[in-house]
């Protein structure tokens, strides 16, 4: 399933993950509101849970036509589930890596707030970056902050998607928009809402 042009991107958080049910509820409820992305990220459950619920929420985004993630390095992506695509973080490996051993699928790239790990990135191979954190963060609390001016120098030397995480809401996002953000990705603004549905469809409207 080829990459969305823009839209919201949707992060599984640590509580939905700890009941299956709990969590296809939440992502057929963020599918509603139209996330265009789905990532399943969870680092407490064990591996036989992760992959069955991976395979799971990998059903309902294949069925709604969103593009289904993994976060993780490709060996544990390839033992978890079919997905299209998978987004590495920090210490889940390297780009080429992750490129040769899955040629056909979407991979993400965390940068941080570095342009030159983005530019290395991009000719590794990545299909998207993903700068962070803008805002303080309930995920990641000690991650360290990005800026707009980031955004604005990377859509200019990237010809790449950008995705914009770390805090953001409907309320603070236009400006990540404005300087080049095609994605905003949200943990607990959309999973930790009490409506789901509706707090997914708060980001949505933003790229209207």
């Amino acid at each position: 399933m080829p990459l969305p042009r823009r839209g919201l991107y949707a992060i599984t958080s640590a509580a939905i993950c700890r009941n299956l049910d709990t969590l296809l509820r939440a992502v057929s409820q963020a599918i509603e509101g139209g996330t265009v992305i789905v990532q399943y990220r969870d680092k407490l459950n064990d591996a036989a849970t992760r992959q069955h619920q991976a395979q799971r929420v990998q059903a309902l985004c294949r069925e709604a036509g969103v593009l289904f993630i993994l976060n993780d390095g490709p060996a544990a992506a390839v033992a978890e589930a079919s997905f299209d695509g998978m987004h590495l973080g920090d210490s889940d490996g390297a780009v080429a890596e992750a490129r040769q051993c899955c040629p056909g699928v979407v991979i993400g790239a965390t940068c941080g707030q570095s342009l030159e790990r983005a530019l290395l990135a991009q000719a590794a191979g990545a299909s998207y970056v993903a700068f962070g954190a803008f805002h303080p963060s309930s995920t990641k609390p000690l991650a360290l902050r990005a800026t707009p001016a980031l955004l604005v120098e990377a859509r200019r030397r990237l010809h790449l998607p950008i995705c914009a995480i770390g805090g953001i809401t409907p309320e603070n996002a236009a400006p990540l928009i404005a300087a080049g953000a095609d994605y905003l990705a949200a943990v607990e603004g959309v999973f930790g809402a009490p409506d789901v549905t509706a707090a997914a469809r708060a980001y949505a409207r933003l790229f209207v």
